[in-house]
């Protein structure tokens, strides 16, 4: 047979994510620019300034803190579970098929709540924008719908256009920031600079609860660090790396924001000033200390970043679609790479479509923006995050007794057991002071509360219908490749070790 006619016969091989793409300061730019620094400092930081009290920054660092533990045992694992479904296929090893299935359900829910709610932010935002600038009023939905489009594009691309794009517009969001910090340190703030912020008399107040419930908020999507571990350049280190960073500098940026803001209005009138207009407080910092064209620029970069946002979590979500149609549980077509960019195409497509539904669908509705799309969308998938975050500190500890290793007790015990514990009084405080995330009614907040519970429960059913109706697929679930199995991993967890338990299901495969 001759070589042209071999190659007619011979499929071309599938396109895969590009490997190798990613290094540590691309993944960082990936998990901070989904945080929206500038967003949630210009946006949120004022009520928990009202609410806690000059203490607020010291919040923002318990909560890094927490991460931080958290990470120990989160990035430990990471060494040795090598799939791309990251979250489900940590508690999937730590606790189980039917636990791991209904967390994959839960991620892929969460994702896409954080990430379609935050459509009526940038469209509340482009409103805020355009009337700042030019005095017009826009309809918030064309703005919107023109994201769902940029942000479709850039999820396109190949991940590594991704990366210079976040890079830049997380450049621009925190620059606006320092500067506003440099001006007031310069200037030495309102009356002076002062530490009171850090005593703790003002720290252990009865708003510190509520403070600590805004400052988790304000660190989601750090985690999705593993998600790129396909992508990256030497994973075992890059992932680890650009996790601590991404924490490390979340929580120290947050806090030192905070507290500069309280410096440029003095300690016993930041209150009153949060009070009376707490959209316009970081407007009204930067405008006395640097400048009112400042003040434009930060204007701008609030619509850029929550564009930042969209576009780090579209990536994470598309990712995460991927391994699930690569799993059997999603339709195989939504687990086709793009030939030339490397990107889960299809995938992206879905989930713009989709974004593009429940945004038309809260506009016919006549819902707010803000109030209603962005608030009752996205909280539900923060309480998701939250609870797959604690599933996998528990998973930790429970993967590591399972298997032989050479990892110390501190990483995988007890930094993930008290992590568990931090994130379940996290948990705890975000639901009790719900009506602050949402501003909905007791009903609305029952159901939003319900939703991951709800959601989760669905994927217990949906793991029992896969393990009686397509065994094959539920046996290989969260399955590590053979040439990646790590001489001490479970034997059953290895593709290998999986055979077709009936005919049908050896037929469907």
């Amino acid at each position: 047979m001759s070589d042209t006619a071999r190659e007619r016969r011979t499929p071309p091989a599938a396109a895969t994510l590009r490997s190798g793409s990613l290094g540590t300061a691309d993944i960082t730019f990936f998990v901070v620019s989904a945080a929206a620094p500038l967003t949630v400092m210009a946006g949120v930081a004022p009520l928990a300034i009202l609410l806690g009290g000059i203490g607020a920054p010291a919040g923002y660092l318990v909560a890094g803190l927490t991460l931080a533990l958290f990470a120990v045992g989160f990035t430990t694992m990471s060494r040795h579970v090598k799939s791309g479904g990251a979250f489900y296929a940590y508690i999937t090893r730590g606790l189980g098929r039917p636990v791991g299935i209904g967390a994959a359900l839960l991620a892929l829910i969460g994702y896409n709540g954080m990430e379609i709610g935050v459509y009526g932010l940038l469209g509340s935002t482009g409103k805020d924008t355009a009337r700042a600038l030019f005095g017009t009023d826009p309809p918030w939905l064309p703005i919107a719908l023109a994201g769902l489009l940029v942000i479709g594009y850039g999820g396109f691309r190949s991940i590594d256009f991704g990366a210079k794009v976040l890079g830049v517009l997380l450049a621009a969001e925190t620059g606006i920031l320092v500067l506003l910090a440099g001006g007031v340190l310069v200037k030495g703030g309102a009356h002076g600079l002062s530490l009171a912020s850090f005593a703790p008399d003002h720290v252990l107040v009865s708003g510190t609860a509520v403070v600590l419930a805004l400052a988790f908020a304000a660190f989601t999507g750090f985690e999705s660090t593993v998600i790129y571990r396909r992508e990256a350049r030497d994973p075992d280190r890059t992932v680890p790396r650009a996790t601590y960073a991404a924490i490390g500098f979340l929580g120290l940026f947050y806090s030192f924001i905070v507290w500069i803001v309280i410096q440029a209005f003095g300690d016993q009138e930041v209150i009153a000033a949060a009070a009376k207009d707490p959209g316009g407080l970081f407007f009204s910092a930067i405008t006395a200390f640097v400048g009112g064209w400042a003040a434009d620029l930060m204007h701008i970069f609030i619509a850029t970043s929550v564009l930042a946002s969209l576009l780090a979590f579209h990536n994470a979500i598309n990712r995460y679609t991927l391994a699930l149609a690569e799993e059997g549980v999603l339709p195989k077509a939504l687990g086709r790479v793009h030939p030339r960019h490397g990107s889960p195409y299809v995938a992206g497509v879905m989930q713009t479509v989709l974004g593009a539904v429940v945004v038309l669908a809260f506009w016919a509705a006549g819902a707010d923006p803000y109030g209603q799309l962005l608030l009752w969308v996205n909280t539900p998938g923060m309480i998701g995050l939250f609870t797959l975050q604690l599933l996998v500190a528990i998973a930790v500890p429970c993967y590591f007794r399972r298997i032989r290793h050479q990892e110390g007790a501190l990483r995988t015990v007890v930094a993930p057991v008290v992590a568990a514990v931090l994130l379940a009084g996290a948990i705890g405080l975000v639901i009790t002071h719900i009506d602050l995330f949402t501003g909905a009614s007791d009903a609305v907040n029952t159901v939003l509360i319900g939703l991951a519970p709800a959601v989760f429960a669905a994927g217990l059913v949906l793991a029992w219908w896969l393990r009686r109706e397509r065994p094959l697929v539920y046996a290989n679930f969260a399955a590590e490749p053979d040439e990646q199995d790590g001489p001490g991993e479970p034997a059953e967890f290895t593709a290998s070790a999986q055979q077709p338990r009936t005919a049908k299901e050896s037929t469907e495969s």
